[in-house]
């Protein structure tokens, strides 16, 4: 079997059907032609069902443990949830990484060379995601501890890691083929990845948590079956649908690794800023007291589900992107960053508002009383300010790593990480209290948010003005 050759086929060998044997003809790069703004609606909404399920989920997950009336209990999914951020984070980049560089290679119209891709970066993500795993477990106390956790909190929160943390793999496996399937613009069965996986954890977790009395423990096992479900879907798609698998070949993996590498760890940098911002936050915002701590992992599971497009259309538009980059169609490219903002602004602005009115109702379905109920009022009030700036690094950041630029985004990330982030919710917390601290927060995105769009614009001029010379 040549390196190229798709798993499916093996497969289809095995049954002895010589139609199915027949070559796979190279996917069209239906990303350029038509509408962009057509493309990035499409994907974006494909991509948004299948995370506005997970992140329903999760929700509700949440309001499960909420329903059992402690405290302790919702603040610690809430730290839990902050140390699992880093390693989601790094399973995203690799994710990124695998769909920017197969999306390159179908508008290139080398198909071999996308199969090669898939094939190594599953193998690449499965590797790197195992190790530091394993590298995490034993001191999953101590880190606990370092974002604010303690009493209680902590113990409950150290079981639930010990049981989600290994589950990552299989989620960096299934966000992997998920992306491989977006990069080919098979919208639906990359949406059927994360939406299998959140049908199954909406099945699962009442019974859990609440008809086998296992509380926190269920929701955390619930988790890991779920990711599971997501890697069967995901292998379903992409391998025996579209056959854009190879076979994972040893040379293959370590030459297929500096390109892989070369995207990877600047995203994953990128990525990793968001938790290490969130984490110093969580601790800043653990002195206040455990209410305020169950507010912001109310808050946490909520902008999810209030903001998951922003986050679906920083996932999306890669591909798109990545097949026009490949194209040498730069007018597109630029056009798809232009479409990518507006929907931004318009998708916060609408959510935003409808927050605003619905704050009572979030506040009573977690029933949320004194401080907690404060603060998480004042997030749908005032946090659609924070995620019109996100957003906007968002898509930057998918501009940066899918046109070359990955470095971009791991400075734009890090600097709202840090000085966006470290002395504004610092200053503003211990002058106004938790609120001031949210404040800040929304001040420094606002910093590095507009940096990052005219960056973003600059970038794909300035490869437009390459390309044309060339």
């Amino acid at each position: 079997m040549n390196q190229g050759s798709p798993l499916c086929g093996l497969w289809h060998k095995q049954k002895g059907n010589s139609a199915l044997n027949a070559p796979l003809a190279a996917p069209r790069a239906v990303f350029t032609e038509g509408s962009t703004m057509r493309h990035v609606l499409v994907m974006t909404g494909a991509g948004s069902i299948g995370l506005m399920a997970v992140f329903l989920v999760e929700f509700l997950s949440l309001l499960y443990v909420s329903r059992l009336n402690d405290p302790n209990l919702t603040a610690a999914v809430g730290y839990a949830t902050q140390v699992l951020f880093f390693v989601v984070s790094l399973d995203i980049g690799l994710a990124i990484a695998i769909g920017a560089l197969v999306s390159r290679a179908i508008g290139a119209g080398d198909r071999p060379r996308a199969q090669s891709l898939a094939a190594s970066g599953l193998v690449h993500v499965f590797s790197i995601t195992t190790f530091v795993i394993m590298a995490a477990l034993p001191f999953r106390r101590e880190i606990l501890t370092l974002v604010g956790a303690s009493g209680q909190a902590l113990d409950v929160a150290s079981v639930y890691l010990a049981i989600t943390l290994p589950g990552t793999v299989l989620l960096g496996l299934g966000m992997a083929l998920a992306g491989i399937l977006r990069a080919v613009g098979d919208a639906r069965r990359a949406m059927y990845v994360t939406l299998g996986g959140g049908i199954c954890t909406a099945i699962l977790d009442p019974i859990f948590i609440f008809g086998l009395g296992l509380g926190v423990t269920g929701a955390a096992i619930v988790t890991d079956i779920s990711r599971l479900v997501l890697v069967v879907i995901g292998l379903y798609g992409a391998v025996r649908k579209h056959g854009l698998v190879g076979l994972p070949v040893r040379r293959s993996i370590v030459q297929d690794l500096p390109a892989m590498m070369g995207i990877a760890v600047p995203v994953v940098l990128t990525n990793l800023a968001a938790p290490v911002a969130n984490a110093y936050a969580m601790r800043i915002f653990s002195h206040f007291g455990e209410p305020t701590v169950a507010a912001f992992a109310i808050i946490d599971r909520l902008t999810p589900l209030a903001y998951g497009v922003l986050i679906a259309l920083s996932g999306s538009v890669g591909p798109i992107m990545g097949q026009n980059l490949g194209a040498k169609l730069m007018l597109r490219v630029r056009q798809v960053l232009t479409d990518c903002f507006t929907v931004v602004l318009v998708y916060v602005v609408l959510v935003w508002l409808i927050l605003w009115q619905a704050a009572p109702v979030v506040v009573n379905i977690f029933n949320a009383e004194g401080e907690t109920e404060r603060l998480v009022t004042f997030f749908c009030v005032y946090g659609g300010a924070l995620w019109l700036f996100l957003g906007a690094i968002f898509v930057a950041n998918a501009a940066f790593n899918n046109l070359g630029f990955p470095i971009l985004s791991t400075i734009f990330n890090w600097g709202r990480a840090t000085l966006g982030t470290m002395p504004f919710v610092t200053l503003g917390a211990a002058h106004y209290g938790a609120e001031g601290g949210f404040l800040g927060m929304i001040c420094g995105a606002a910093l590095f948010g507009t940096g990052a769009i005219i960056a973003a614009y600059l970038v794909t001029d300035r490869l437009a003005k390459h390309r044309k010379g060339a």
